[in-house]
């Protein structure tokens, strides 16, 4: 199973411009094939989004504006982190707890998926991502 210490950052190549800055996310930029893409905006500042771990999924979570801290859960260690910059991606592999919280005002989420919605793929009860990560 992954642990805390198998999450990473993943710098976003970008181009610098006086008239703003461009990021790319082509190739090899992260390990796997992106198959979904969707991003959470206009959550309140005091709701959470999240809640779940994937068996097969992973993620890699980008804050293109404002920023949002992620609590991250291995079923051993627990860890926070702040996600504030655009260029910056979070990569969370399968058997991540994650909750999303402390959204910023005008914050936007981006999330490429390695796989499509599958219902099956989640974890969304605490106590069976626990009982899951026993075995």
């Amino acid at each position: 199973m992954n642990k805390l210490e198998h999450i990473s950052w993943i710098d976003i190549p970008k181009i610098k411009d006086p008239r703003g800055h461009l990021a790319v996310i082509e190739k090899d930029c992260i390990p796997y094939t992106i198959k979904r893409v969707y991003y959470l905006f206009d959550v309140p500042s005091d709701a959470y989004r999240g809640g779940h771990a994937h068996k097969l999924q992973s993620e890699l979570l980008i804050a293109v504006s404002g920023s949002f801290e992620v609590l991250l859960d291995d079923g051993h260690s627990k860890r926070k982190v702040m996600l504030n910059k655009p260029d910056k991606g979070l990569l969370i592999p399968t058997g991540i707890w994650r909750e999303l919280e402390n959204f910023s005002a005008g914050s936007v989420c981006l999330v490429l998926a390695s796989d499509e919605f599958d219902e099956n793929d989640y974890i969304r009860d605490y106590q069976e991502f626990l009982d899951y990560e026993a075995t």
